[in-house]
């Protein structure tokens, strides 16, 4: 039943995110591990968006670790695990709450020993900026935690890398770069160092890295001339060879299709100008958006095609859905 659902919920996650984002390239598919225990290692730049693209564009069907946070609604955490979501538990959830990551770490074990996939996200946190930050030793210590109880287990570390042209902007892109996995095995027993080094070695290739001293200066000339900001190599090769002016002009966004598309679903957009207040944490933006679109832009075209009628506006139903599909189809918004 489990599995069943998680299927059926990863096809309908996996259409609602190629209608929010104009286009998901992904690349490396080749790296895919198959039949093999695989800890996935990500960057993290936009919250609850990274795993569900993880787990629609890889195949592994991996379980994530998530912050406990968001398991403290009893309801949430029933959903949670359902979804395959483990809580992993910071000093900023209370001290006394640290202990219960063992039983994390024991679930985390288990996954891996029946050869199963777990998706970490190595830097601990989520931030915006484009860049991959320093690996802790969570997923380290999972790996070797793992072999101390299989020591005949292969365990293969897979990086992934995740690049956005817009973290809150619908109508975006973004690409996914898949490497090479290595055998956690060749640094067992215990030199996290070399894992670590190892893992960012093969992850930061994979990930765009904008400089934080002008960082929007550098964002907009990177605009300005039209390099893709999903591409971690191009943009390395534009930065390394361009000098920052001072003067350089704002990128252009094309809001049109953007603001047409808005029109046409103004019930949903309402409802997002509600809780666009209430967000705290910028990097939870698209979040929200992504899954206020698959709760209810599905509702509003059923109310379109079953109330409009009964409102008397039955001619408008067909051409306002058409014209509502053609423009979130071709919804664009530029690099930020």
């Amino acid at each position: 039943m489990k599995n069943a659902f998680n299927a059926l919920l990863r096809k309908g996650v996996w259409l609602a995110l190629h209608l929010y984002f104009k286009k998901i390239a992904v690349y490396g598919k080749e790296n895919l591990p198959k039949g093999k225990a695989v800890l996935i290692v990500a960057n993290h730049q936009n919250a609850l968006i990274d795993p569900i693209l993880i787990a629609t564009h890889t195949q592994l069907k991996p379980h994530f670790l998530t912050r406990a946070s968001a398991f403290k609604n009893p309801i949430a955490a029933k959903l949670l695990d359902f979804i395959r979501m483990i809580p992993i538990y910071r000093v900023r959830d209370g001290i006394d709450n640290m202990a219960k990551n063992q039983e994390t770490f024991e679930k985390s074990v288990k996954i891996l020993s029946n050869k199963g996939s777990l998706l970490i996200f190595g830097e601990g946190n989520h931030d915006m900026h484009r860049s991959l930050r320093p690996l802790k030793k969570g997923f380290a210590r999972i790996a070797f935690q793992t072999i101390d109880e299989n020591p005949d287990l292969e365990l293969l570390i897979l990086p992934i890398g995740i690049n956005y042209s817009n973290h809150k902007k619908s109508g975006s892109q973004v690409s996914i770069y898949i490497g090479e996995a290595f055998p956690a095995n060749d640094f067992y027993p215990k030199n996290y160092e070399g894992i670590i080094k190892e893992t960012t070695d093969r992850l930061g290739p994979l990930v765009t890295h904008v400089p934080r001293e002008n960082y929007s200066q550098w964002l907009a000339l990177l605009g300005k001339n039209r390099i893709d900001i999903t591409d971690p190599e191009s943009v390395k090769k534009f930065i390394e060879n361009q000098k920052l002016s001072q003067e350089t002009e704002p990128a252009f966004s094309p809001y049109f299709t953007n603001k047409v598309m808005k029109v046409f679903h103004f019930p949903v957009y309402w409802i997002w100008l509600w809780i666009k207040g209430k967000i705290k944490d910028p990097t939870f933006t698209a979040t929200f958006k992504f899954v206020i679109g698959l709760v209810f832009v599905p509702l509003w075209y059923l109310f379109i095609f079953t109330g409009f009628p009964s409102l008397g506006w039955g001619s408008w139903a067909l051409p306002w859905a058409f014209l509502g599909i053609l423009y979130l189809l071709s919804n664009t918004n530029g690099q930020a």
